[in-house]
């Protein structure tokens, strides 16, 4: 007879700790990978790998409001030493480090997305959002 197993306060706090652990690594991981300017790739703003980078619609222009456990699910889209950005890209300095905006908007990846073209953080609490190539256009009334 097979018996369900039920799982004790020690092995949630051993499954909570590894997902905290991926999820650290993760970050440090894209963190650690300073970046090129961003580029469209199959219709979203993605790094020079395919990962899919998002907006915040709590941050401000020119400024990050994504710190601590925000900056453990959505990292940082860090620039790489020496980058210039050009047209509607640019730099802040943020959180320690020079971090890509688009429009005055940093960019963030999302520890969900595990390969390139994944684009699971987009609408995440409705203030996580991908950039698209077509802007979304409001219909205009026939004449």
């Amino acid at each position: 007879m097979v018996r369900p197993i039920n799982p004790t306060f020690q092995d949630e706090d051993i499954m909570k700790k590894s997902s905290l652990f991926a999820a650290f690594a993760f970050s440090m991981l894209v963190a650690g990978a300073v970046q090129a300017q961003p580029v469209m790739r199959d219709g979203v703003l993605a790094d020079a790998a395919g990962r899919t980078v998002y907006i915040f619609d709590k941050d401000e222009a020119g400024k990050s409001n994504c710190s601590g456990g925000c900056l453990a699910k959505w990292p940082a889209f860090v620039a790489k030493p020496g980058a210039a950005a050009k047209g509607e890209f640019g730099l802040i300095d943020a959180n320690g480090a020079r971090q890509w905006t688009v429009n005055g908007k940093p960019l963030y990846y999302f520890v969900g997305d595990s390969k390139a073209g994944d684009r699971n953080g987009n609408g995440i609490g409705g203030v996580w959002h991908v950039i698209s190539e077509k802007p979304v256009t409001t219909p205009q009334a026939a004449y």
